[in-house]
């Protein structure tokens, strides 16, 4: 995936005319990593390519394809693809080959600073959801209360309640969730 990112990268530069050094500039990132990063090299953090997105002008979405359909049991780190890009801010990544004939939606989400905690619209729904932080502080909105959640601190709670999270800090925020119903499901609950 990095080298796929690192060309499209040096295909809109060279586009748009600009030099490493042009891009190095106005991102604030290095000429020698931007060129290992051209070369698929090493890899960069969301929030990094999001800069350099914003210099190109293109939205995040751009840098990555759209998931395949594999219908194994096991997902290996390196096949885990993003699954949507929610506003520039918010990236989520499906943690199952299987979405279509599973109960449970496992996902994975990378929520990128910015948002301002009195701009987090709370909203409920049929089922349950918990949620696990990795990285980063997640602030939890839940039944009108806030909680700042840390890394290892979870959460677990009726999704009729009314709730949502967001991240308040400047820095990124990673959390696992795990969610009933699936929306992605063709079942109904019972069935194999």
């Amino acid at each position: 995936m990095n080298v796929d990112i690192g060309s499209k990268i040096k295909e809109l530069r060279t586009g748009k005319k600009l030099t490493l050094k042009d891009l190095s500039t106005q991102t604030g990132l290095s000429i020698g990593f931007l060129s290992q990063l051209e070369r698929g090299l090493t890899t960069i953090a969301i929030d990094s390519l999001e800069k350099i997105a914003t210099v190109l002008g293109v939205d995040l979405s751009y840098f990555f394809s759209i998931p395949k359909e594999n219908k194994g049991s096991v997902l290996k780190s390196y096949e885990k693809e993003i699954f949507q890009i929610v506003d520039s801010k918010i990236i989520t990544y499906h943690l199952s080959n299987d979405m279509e004939n599973k109960l449970m939606l496992p996902r994975i989400f990378e929520i990128l600073p910015g948002v301002d905690g009195e701009n987090i619209t709370s909203y409920q729904h049929k089922g349950e959801e918990f949620v696990y932080v990795l990285e980063g502080v997640l602030t939890l909105i839940l039944d009108g209360n806030r909680y700042e959640l840390y890394p290892g601190d979870s959460a677990h709670y009726d999704s009729k309640i009314v709730h949502n999270w967001g991240n308040c800090t400047n820095k990124i925020t990673r959390i696992l969730t795990v969610n009933t119903p699936n929306a992605f499901n063709h079942k109904k609950l019972g069935e194999k």
